[in-house]
């Protein structure tokens, strides 16, 4: 299943985990949300970034 979890923390700074892309898939899915929150801190491509779609993921977060 494809998913985009949002985590936003009490000081403002969000976290996003998505799953259930493929590599470069995973990027354009979660395009608009960076754009929306701003730059991007840290990127932690998980290894589920390289693995099959539904197991591919990725998590980025941005500080306010």
């Amino acid at each position: 299943m494809k998913t985009i979890e949002i985590t936003v923390d009490a000081k403002g700074n969000a976290t996003v985990a998505i799953r259930g892309f493929a590599g470069p898939e995973c990027r354009e899915a979660s395009r608009f949300l960076e754009r929306a929150l701003g730059p991007t801190a840290t990127e932690r491509l998980t290894a589920e970034y390289y693995g099959q779609p539904q197991q591919a993921g990725r998590r980025i977060e941005q500080s306010s």
